[in-house]
């Protein structure tokens, strides 16, 4: 089988992808840094949150509908000139000094609309310009390669924070989105166009390729249970450790266990051959109660660490066979709608668990009964799939995943 990277259109993506996830992973450490320093408010840094994520969460339905109507290399170029523009914006009014915030919150929102077109883009690229057997491959390299630049990104963001300033992260995020569009420019990606309706009888369409799998949106239950979940621990946990098990350095090192896992389950992605792989994916999403259930009862710190790092393997594992799963069984020319209500349903359940967790706590006396009844949700919501026929049988076969009643939708409807 030729491996991905010697087909030279998916190596200029891989290539791109992987420069633009380099700059992405430094705002994290210094969007929040730029914004506290600056105006020495933590509702600031909230607006300037909430103006990245709500355009995005708004438009990723219609950037699902753009993205199966033009080239998803079209798309992205744009959209990476869009965001790396804001960026370099940004960064250009951090560097001058005492930069509005308002000016910024607009910035983000704007990179944030154009990041709900962008998302939708990431599978129909990858399936545009690989063969279908080396789709696994190709996923598993594409997610070794954001592991790995998660373990490195807060370290670079950091040192860029200390060093010249937070202004100069957001020239090289932006730079390296321009990066990434110039590379688009070089590759092909196959495309299926779809024949033209409105919009809402696109959405509607794409909801109905979601809705024909039962495999797809019972896990996509599954997976928005998981990332309220992860929004609950990230609000409960430092809070809880700091105070009562062990200190901030716990929670440190928890995180970089996870980050360490989250790389051993995509290298061990690349590598298996599991019969049912969606099944498996979600059986090993459900390790994550264990982080969860283990706060909540105060275990040890070693304890703890080590089971966030067996959770995280579950989801580096999950994110390569999972995408590969859905770009085999969803039809090229619905592909980047289907996504796009993944990606909807992924994102908009993070806001909701950051909302009740404090909610939860405030109301029930402390962390330790939320982290509880969350721990359950997802243990139960994971294992849960597997009584789902579709899940069950969803199959491996030669390299090319399917399922055993293969529909009809594979070929574009006309009508």
């Amino acid at each position: 089988m030729l491996h991905p990277l010697r087909t030279p259109s998916f190596r200029l993506l891989f290539i791109g992808r992987t420069l633009s996830l380099l700059g992405d992973s430094v705002i994290p450490t210094a969007l929040p840094l730029a914004i506290y320093l600056t105006t020495g408010s933590t509702a600031s840094l909230a607006i300037v949150l909430a103006c990245a994520m709500v355009p995005k969460l708004l438009l990723l339905p219609l950037g699902g509908v753009v993205g199966d109507r033009f080239n998803a290399r079209t798309v992205a170029f744009f959209t990476d000139v869009v965001r790396g523009a804001a960026q370099l914006f940004v960064g250009s009014q951090l560097i001058e000094g005492s930069p509005d915030v308002w000016q910024i919150a607009v910035a983000e929102a704007i990179g944030g609309a154009a990041g709900a077109f962008a998302r939708p883009t990431g599978s129909p690229l990858i399936k545009g310009t690989v063969e279908p057997v080396a789709l696994l491959r190709a996923n598993s390299l594409m997610s070794v390669a954001n592991s790995a630049i998660r373990l490195c990104g807060p370290a670079v963001g950091g040192s860029l924070v200390l060093t010249v300033g937070p202004g100069w992260a957001f020239i090289l995020d932006g730079l390296s989105f321009v990066a990434s569009a110039s590379l688009l420019v070089a590759i092909k990606v196959r495309h299926i166009p779809i024949v033209r309706r409105s919009v809402l009888a696109d959405l509607q369409e794409g909801w109905q390729e979601v809705r024909s799998r039962d495999w797809y949106w019972t896990s996509l239950i599954a997976h928005g249970i998981w990332n309220g979940a992860t929004a609950v621990l990230m609000t409960l946990g430092p809070a809880l450790m700091i105070r009562d098990m062990g200190g901030k350095e716990t929670w440190i090192a928890m995180l970089q266990v996870g980050a360490i896992g989250l790389l051993l389950g995509s290298l061990f992605a690349s590598r298996a051959r599991l019969r049912r792989p969606v099944l498996a994916a979600n059986l090993g999403l459900a390790t994550y109660a264990l982080p969860l259930g283990l706060l909540a009862a105060h275990a040890s710190a070693m304890v703890l660490v080590v089971s966030y790092g067996i959770a995280q393997v579950g989801l580096g594992f999950l994110g390569p066979v999972w995408d590969t799963a859905v770009q085999s069984a969803v039809p090229e020319h619905a592909l980047a709608r289907v996504t796009s209500y993944d990606w909807l349903i992924s994102l908009a359940a993070m806001p909701l668990g950051y909302l009740l967790a404090p909610l939860a706590a405030s109301a029930w006396g402390g962390e330790t009964l939320p982290l509880a009844i969350t721990a359950g949700a997802v243990a139960f919501s994971c294992l849960a799939t597997a009584a789902i026929p579709g899940v069950r049988n969803f199959t491996q076969s030669v390299g090319e995943l399917k399922t055993k009643s293969q529909v009809v939708s594979d070929v574009p409807k006309q009508s």
